[in-house]
């Protein structure tokens, strides 16, 4: 593993905290300032892109499953709620590995951690396109969430300790932009390929071409100038600083908030499937994945989310998100496909609204050592698409869409009123 260099001396850095000043021996190297990578510089356009690579190879491999769970229905002859477990298993052992690596990578460096968990699940997914047995590709799933854990928060991190803050705005929306597009492009491309080939084919050439982006991304991501290593794994801190913020009633309104929000998203979408799979629809594997382009709507409501929090109010924000989501989920009790569509788009547009104004407010809200916070908070948001996206599978098995929609409402209802609580910012 490649290690991260920075410039040695014995001032400590502006960015570290009093209690870091009086145990200099925790960091065996403390830049004598922080050294941004300036926009507009040639490290600044290659970091953009490495990290357009990460974003795109990361959640691509996450959720290229998501279309195929009829298909996985059909070849392993499972029940829908036990193929959605190809998804859940995935998200989340993802959620707690995001919270020890976002620690672990303190002590061995960021550029590394990224690069390896991106390499190793990418090869976990050209495997799990091999398993002839349903228990060894969830294994395969399992294991790629748990690497995947790596890049995330670890990302956050490195951009926050390595952009210059005027411009970190920009460079964050690269990532964020990539992990966008790949989760659209994981969905449709898996669909396409999967009709035409087969979801094997499909997994494995998914496999290859994110093999390829790890080693793009490891290649343009320019060294750490201004990371500071904290050898060996400081279990106690790590303990109390989560437990911390859990005492803080403003982030654990926030962390309710996203798992709300995921469990109605990942839900909704994972037995959309199984519903136009199904009559009067009957549609292909192609048309069902080409609805996941309304993700489309979801990056364009969520680049404009935060210029509305300013102007608005983070708490309206918030609460406008799930109002558009519970519409949308009215509208898919139609049977007419443009309303089905319609709500979709509806769903997809709140949840990005409110997630990128709730993601927003978790850093605000902590005050400090605001990267546990964070890892605390992806923690809650992967355990609603985990725990709530396999349990819609027994509403979808004795009740059909509408259970699905009763679901889905009881957590956009919560979310509402726990948006109302959020403390006005």
């Amino acid at each position: 593993m490649a290690s991260d260099s920075s410039p040695k001396s014995v001032q400590v850095s502006s960015t570290q905290t009093w209690t870091e000043h009086k145990k200099p021996a925790l960091s065996t190297r403390t830049p004598l300032k922080n050294v941004w990578i300036q926009q507009g510089s040639q490290d600044y356009y290659r970091a953009g892109f490495a990290l357009f690579l990460l974003g795109f190879a990361s959640f691509s491999l996450i959720y290229c499953v998501q279309p195929l769970l009829p298909a996985f229905s059909h070849s392993f002859n499972i029940s829908p709620a036990t193929s959605s477990l190809a998804l859940s298993l995935t998200t989340g052992l993802l959620a707690f590995s995001i919270v020890l690596a976002s620690a672990f990578s303190q002590a061995v460096g960021r550029r590394g951690i990224m690069f390896f968990s991106m390499a190793i699940a990418s090869v976990l997914n050209i495997i799990a396109s091999f398993m002839q047995d349903w228990h060894a590709l969830l294994i395969a799933r399992a294991l790629e969430g748990l690497v995947l854990g790596g890049v995330p928060a670890v990302a956050m991190a490195w951009l926050a300790e390595e952009i210059d803050p005027a411009h970190l705005g920009k460079a964050m929306g690269l990532y964020v932009g990539g992990t966008a597009f790949g989760a659209m492009i994981g969905r449709v491309g898996m669909g396409l390929m999967s009709e035409f080939y087969s979801w094997r084919i499909a997994l494995e050439v998914l496999g290859v071409i994110c093999l390829a982006f790890s080693f793009g991304f490891y290649k343009l991501l320019p060294e750490s100038r201004n990371f500071v290593a904290q050898p060996g794994f400081r279990i106690a801190f790590h303990l109390r600083t989560w437990a911390k913020h859990l005492r803080n009633v403003g982030l654990i309104r926030l962390y309710a908030i996203g798992f709300c929000l995921t469990s109605i998203f990942v839900t909704l979408f994972n037995y959309a499937t199984f519903r136009l799979s199904d009559a009067p629809y009957s549609f292909s594997q192609t048309t069902i994945s080409l609805i996941f382009l309304v993700y489309a709507f979801g990056v364009v409501s969520s680049s404009i989310a935060g210029s509305l929090a300013d102007r608005f109010g983070k708490r309206p924000l918030m609460f406008s998100g799930f109002a558009i989501m519970g519409l949308g989920i009215v509208f898919t009790l139609a049977s007419s496909i443009i309303s089905v569509i319609a709500g979709v788009i509806l769903v997809t547009t709140g949840f990005f609204i409110s997630h990128s104004v709730t993601s927003g407010c978790v850093g605000p809200t902590a005050r400090e050592n605001k990267g546990h916070a964070a890892s605390l908070y992806l923690l809650f948001y992967y355990m609603g698409s985990s725990i709530i996206g396999s349990v819609g599978g027994w509403f979808w098995l004795h009740g059909g869409w509408i259970a699905i929609v009763a679901l889905t409402l009881c957590f956009a209802t919560l979310g509402s009123i726990l948006s109302l609580l959020q403390i006005k910012r």
